[in-house]
């Protein structure tokens, strides 16, 4: 099966407790590598630069084609205190190109603002099944390049599933959470998921089915949402089974955290990532809404 990703790549440096780790990131390179776990082929649609190692992702088999920009990698200095972080911009790569392709699905999930209104909407009419993590259409730089949200109008209409924390939907939407999980299902969203730090709901038709990670220390908590989208998505394309998608993404996020690694390190291997999963599924709650 094949996955089409539409996202940055990023150089990231990731500071925890006052000690700086450099490292290659953005949801281009956390969602490609989880897929990859799941067996799925890539094609990433991407901008880097020249001081990016496009090599590793030749090496992790990952197709790329008209990515390279004169331009230097999008990179974030990232502050983390526990599941709080905050972010820096220090340099924006060119917006990405969009060519059409045949996949199973698409995962759209931009960084900051690479994806225009107008590749967006080429994607949407293009994809089987697509998943959006929103984050980088809302996100916004102050005076210092610090990384701020703001209420953004998004057409959402021809996405299958989308991933939000609290503060990302009050951006959006507005109500409480189960109001903004509803407010993203009438713009025509099937699966619509919140994730609160520990706490991860799914609202399809008119349920919520919720689980909670063991809330254990927290390390690196950069990459967790891609690897949560990403297994989310390639668990829906092979079992067309929502609860199984929701199990596994949350067996992914909790197994990365469970690493204690930094950066792609992070990223689980299947087979812990299944038997997370199994924990999971004997625990979910559910409740009409």
């Amino acid at each position: 099966m094949k996955l089409a990703i539409f996202s940055h790549c990023a150089v990231d440096t990731i500071t925890i407790d006052q000690q700086n780790y450099e490292q290659i990131g953005g949801a281009a390179c956390y969602c490609s590598l989880t897929a990859r776990q799941f067996k799925f082929d890539i094609d990433l649609f991407t901008k880097f630069g020249p001081d990016f190692p496009k090599q590793y992702l030749s090496d992790n088999k990952i197709n790329f084609v008209d990515c390279e920009s004169q331009k230097n990698t999008t990179k974030f200095a990232i502050s983390i205190n526990g599941s709080d972080r905050t972010l820096r911009l220090e340099n924006e790569c060119e917006p990405i190109e969009y060519s059409g392709v045949k996949a199973d699905g698409h995962i759209v999930s931009p960084i900051f603002h690479e994806i225009s209104n107008e590749t967006f909407s080429k994607i949407k009419n293009d994809s089987n099944f697509l998943f959006v993590d929103p984050q980088g259409f809302l996100r916004r730089k102050d005076s210092q390049n610090n990384v701020i949200l703001e209420n953004t109008e998004l057409d959402l209409s021809n996405v299958n599933a989308i991933k939000v924390n609290p503060e990302e939907a009050q951006h959006l939407v507005s109500g409480t959470h189960d109001e903004m999980m509803v407010a993203l299902q009438k713009k025509g969203i099937e699966y619509v998921l919140l994730t609160n730090k520990t706490d991860v709901s799914l609202l399809v038709k008119d349920k919520v089915y919720s689980i909670t990670l063991p809330n254990k220390e927290i390390h690196d908590t950069t990459g967790i949402g891609d690897i949560f989208c990403a297994t989310f998505t390639c668990t829906m394309l092979k079992e067309k089974d929502f609860l199984w998608a929701l199990c596994f993404a949350g067996g992914a996020a909790q197994a990365a955290l469970d690493s204690k690694n930094v950066g792609l390190q992070k990223i689980p291997r299947k087979g812990t990532i299944q038997t997370n999963a199994s924990y999971f599924y004997n625990l979910v709650k559910f409740r009409d809404l």
